[in-house]
Parts: structure tokens; sequence; C-alpha cells
């Protein structure tokens, strides 16, 4: 009976805090209190936290499948690097009891070629990491920063012949933006 009563209490607590919070005690909106430099700094510690603290949920998925395919061509292409350069160092090494991994099926310009590739492809994946690391960070300030657009109905553009140079012989279009 003890163990009901307190989860009866613990609701009646957290549905009176909750209804507290929107009759007016909190006089801002979440818009209003959101903050673009809380929103870089979430993205930057932990990749996708910025997206959801903008409540842009459905980006963070694609921040973690863009960081996490960064991560699997570095590790492929690290592993696939390894074992061409083990196989170079065992061509050119002069010891004929060491094999490589191809048996002398290629020369060691041809694996040589192959490796640098293999490292190129490497750094180039640590590129990509970084650079989808910093668009993460960059849509979560972005997106914060915009978080107060007004994109209302009372905005309207339209484009039209510019009639005043018309009467003057000159073609011309004209573009207005109304405000409402």
């Amino acid at each position: 009976m003890r163990r009901s009563s307190l989860i009866l209490s613990t609701v009646f607590l957290l549905t009176a805090a909750n209804s507290e919070a929107q009759s007016g005690s909190d006089t801002l909106s979440w818009r209003h209190r959101h903050s673009p430099r809380t929103a870089s700094i979430l993205s930057a510690v932990a990749p996708g936290a910025g997206q959801i603290y903008n409540r842009k949920y459905w980006k963070a998925p694609i921040a973690w499948a863009g960081l996490g395919t960064c991560v699997y061509f570095i590790q492929e292409n690290t592993r696939e690097y390894r074992r061409y350069r083990d196989a170079y160092i065992a061509i050119v090494d002069g010891d004929p009891s060491t094999i490589d991994e191809f048996n002398g099926q290629f020369s060691s310009s041809q694996v040589l070629k192959v490796t640098d590739t293999y490292r190129r492809w490497r750094d180039i994946s640590y590129i990509c990491l970084g650079a989808v690391y910093l668009l993460n960070v960059v849509d979560a300030s972005v997106d914060a920063h915009f978080v107060r657009f007004d994109v209302s109905r009372d905005l309207s553009a339209s484009l039209s012949p510019s009639l005043s140079t018309a009467a003057l012989g000159a073609p011309g279009i004209s573009l207005s933006l109304a405000l409402r």
C-alpha cells in the first residue's frame, strides 16, 4: 500500500510541476530560450545532440550515418593499406625465406602502387570524417539561429512587369515583397 501511494504522490508532483510550467510561471517559450551556442557545443561534444536540442530529430541519424560511414572506410582502407604494405616489405626485403601473401604474382612496383592508393584513400577518409563532423556542428548552429525565423502566411512575393520602365520603352521586371 505504501509503494502505490509513493508512486501516486510522485505522479501528482510531476503533474503539478508540469502544469505550473505551462500555466505561465515560465514566461519564455523554448524558442526564446533557445541558444545557438548551446546547440553548437552539444553537437561538438556529441554529434547529433545539437540537432536533437534544435528539435530536428530526423537530422541526428543522418549525422550518425555520415560519421559511421567515414569510420567504416577509415578502418577498411587502413586494413588494406597494412596488408599491401606488409606484402611490399616482404617482396623488397631481400630475404628469400619471407614470402608475400600474393606468392610473387605481382611486382614490387605494382604492390607499391596499390599500397599508395589505399594510403591516399585512408587519408581522404580522415578528411571526410573531419568535414562531416564540422558540418554537423555548423548545421546545429545555423539551425539554432533560425529557430525564431518567421515563416508565416503574411509574407508574400510577386514578380510582374515593370510599368515605369515599360513606359520609357525599356523592358523591365519588378519584384515586390509584401510584409503584413
